[in-house]
């Protein structure tokens, strides 16, 4: 099941966060939080080189993109949301939109 998919079925906090969660510590780290969030990068490249081209995104438009760029677009948004800036999000950070 994608990520998205999983929060969308079940949007408790802690239960996304245990699905992020790959080392089982109880808090997301920024890698953890851009390899989860990848999942639909991942899935529209289909040629798999690591960028989405315009015939990959969603109505065949968009400027190409490559997936260093989207994890550091992820980067700025895990920033955004650690609000209390300890490098990790817990199930309330995680929970809340980014300011």
């Amino acid at each position: 099941m994608s990520g998205a998919a999983a929060f969308a079925q079940d949007p408790r906090p802690a239960a996304y966060l245990a699905r992020m969660d790959a080392d089982r510590d109880g808090r997301i780290v920024l890698a953890e939080y851009q390899d989860w969030l990848c999942y639909g990068f991942d899935a529209m490249d289909r040629d798999h080189d690591g960028v989405l081209s315009s015939a990959e995104m969603p109505g065949g438009r968009g400027q190409a993109i490559t997936r260093t760029t989207h994890r550091a677009r992820l980067a700025v948004a895990f920033a955004r949301q650690d609000r209390n800036h300890d490098g990790a999000l817990d199930a309330r950070e995680l929970a809340a939109p980014p300011p």
